[in-house]
């Protein structure tokens, strides 16, 4: 073992860097961050992981098709609000 090691061409970084992903500092409000941790729990997941999905799909990013239930789940929930701008408008 030497007495001295020369760190001067040195770089900080992960020994294996994650491909697709990048480390980096954010702040997230306390409730924010207490909230994805508790859903993550009850779920059996990562809160990383449940906060990147969400970015995600902030982003319009979601990489999941749309099945028949999602898209009726839509209609279900657009449907009742458009026959109500339709009702208003021809009374």
């Amino acid at each position: 073992m030497r007495a001295e090691y020369d760190f001067s061409k040195g770089k900080r970084s992960a020994l294996l860097p994650a491909k697709g992903k990048t480390r980096i500092t954010i702040y997230i409000d306390d409730s924010v961050l207490n909230e994805f941790r508790a859903r993550a729990e009850r779920m059996g997941t990562g809160y990383q992981t449940m906060m990147n999905e969400a970015l995600k799909v902030f982003l319009g990013k979601n990489e999941q098709p749309v099945t028949a239930t999602v898209l009726r789940q839509i209609i279900r929930e657009e449907l009742p609000e458009a026959e109500r701008s339709v009702t208003s408008v021809t009374k």
